[in-house]
This record gives C-alpha cells, structure tokens and sequence, in this order.
C-alpha cells in the first residue's frame, strides 16, 4: 500500500538521474501492456472546479469518462475520434485523438520516445513522470502523465492521473484511484446517444 501523495507533488517529483534509465521504456511497455482498466476519477479544471466519475479505458483507442449523476457531460474516445458530448445544451464536439493530449494513451504503438521525456524533479523514486508533446503540433497541447512503481501493475508502474494543458494553457487535472487492470468491458462500453437526434440522456 503506498502512502497518499498530492498530484502536484507527484508532478515535480520524479526519480532521480541514476535511476531514470528505462523509465521512459517502461512506460512504453505499461500503455502497450494495458488490456482494460476502471478506475474512479476526479477531475479539476483551471477555475479549481472539481467533478468526479468512472473512468473505462480498453486499448486501443478507446476511453470513457462517465461523470457523477447530475453532470450532463460525457467523454469519449473510439473510432480514432473524442467526442464531447454536453446533454445540457445538445452539444457534440468531436475532433481526432491523435490532435488530443489523450493520445498518448490511446496509440500504444507510438514511440513515445519521440514526442516524451521524464519530468526531473526530487528524490522520490517511487514516481515516474512523463511530460508528452508533439513539437510539430503544439496546437494539441500536452499532457504530463504520473506513474507510481507498483510490480502489480502492467510494467509494474501504476498510472496515478495526469495534466493536460491545452493550447490556451487551460489546466485540467485528473486523478485516479481504484485502478483495476483487466476487467471484463462490455462492447457497448464506449457508444453514446447523439442528443441533436434524441432526447435521451447518457
């Protein structure tokens, strides 16, 4: 059982120099080994704003944020494409994952070698941070992923949450907890219902 560390200390601390080499590799291999994962979430945007949910995630390429009852908004990565979807307002954005900070999640087979690095920071060798970054696209943002070693888990890195930054440099925090590696996911898991065409609610 590993003790409670902020997200914002886990973003600046990273393990040190001697023990960085193939960090950046096992990354690499925990997102190529990920099958399916479940996790709970909390979400936090650049106005401190906090939403929590269930997040389901099954390589490759496809990922739900499901919100907390109440919250009509819904996120979702299949097909090569993220949709957001604002029932409030029947509203659907839908853009490439390879344009999303997320991709990096959602292509395994990328090498992450050439658009990562690992984020130097304190003396704790527990944490494994990875800032991701297309330079020929800066448009996309980037997203810093947080690792903590855990041999239970797929290369034995457990994925802690992330920060993502857009190109306005808005900030969205996300935190994981009760992570669960191959769960079974249903083959529905990642449709949607289009509110421009019903009035149905996900």
């Amino acid at each position: 059982m590993f003790r409670y560390v902020p997200l914002a200390a886990l973003m600046i601390a990273a393990a040190p120099a001697t023990a960085q080499q193939g960090d950046l590799a096992a990354v690499q291999r925990h997102l190529q080994g990920v099958t399916t994962m479940t996790a709970a979430f909390s979400q936090t945007d650049r106005t401190g704003k906090v939403l929590t949910g269930t997040l389901t995630w099954k390589q490759p390429g496809n990922i739900r944020f499901q919100y907390e009852k109440g919250v009509p908004l819904l996120i979702v990565a299949e097909g090569g494409a993220l949709t957001f979807i604002d029932y409030s307002v029947r509203q659907v954005q839908r853009w490439p994952i390879r344009n999303s900070p997320l991709g990096v999640l959602l292509d395994p087979k990328r090498d992450i070698t050439r658009f990562a690095k690992l984020v130097p920071g304190g003396a704790d060798d527990r944490i494994v941070s990875v800032a991701a970054r297309d330079p020929q696209h800066p448009e996309y943002g980037t997203i810093t992923l947080v690792f903590v070693r855990n041999a239970a888990a797929p290369a034995g890195l457990m994925l802690q949450g992330w920060v993502a930054l857009d190109s306005q440099n808005n900030r969205t925090t996300i935190r994981l907890s009760n992570q669960r590696f191959g769960v079974p996911v249903a083959a529905n898991a990642f449709k949607w219902n289009d509110p421009r065409r019903s009035t149905a609610r996900n």
